[in-house]
């Protein structure tokens, strides 16, 4: 994988949610590569934004900033391109240039993000 951000880490409950969507979804771990390879890397170092990338509002935090991405192509999803219902949610310091990927979810199973774990994770 191409190295775009100094660090990209996971959160041990970004990684379970991971490991039961990937039982449904067999390409989601190279599916989650691409995204960050070139989702990420557009809005956040060629400031390209594809209206796919959302900063979430209403958080009590101050830093890092909290985005949801509503556009992630899943090719597990046949049919469905960047619509395809996965979400992620993610943290982007941007001083640090570092991702920490938060929750991974079906739209079809969940509507919002888990805003419990946000808070947990980050309210100082």
């Amino acid at each position: 994988m191409v190295k775009i951000f100094n660090e990209v880490c996971r959160l041990p409950e970004f990684e379970n949610d991971l490991k039961k969507l990937i039982r449904r979804f067999k390409t989601l771990e190279d599916d989650l590569n691409t995204f960050i390879e070139k989702q990420l890397n557009l809005y956040h170092k060629l400031e390209i934004d594809n209206k796919g990338i959302f900063q979430i509002t209403g958080l009590p935090i101050e830093s890092p900033k909290i985005y949801k991405a509503k556009k992630f192509a899943c090719r597990s999803l046949k049919g469905k391109g960047a619509q395809s219902g996965i979400r992620v949610i993610y943290a982007y310091f941007a001083e640090a240039d570092k991702i920490e990927l938060i929750e991974i979810y079906y739209k079809g199973d969940k509507e919002n993000e888990d805003r419990e774990r946000i808070l947990r994770c980050y309210k100082r």
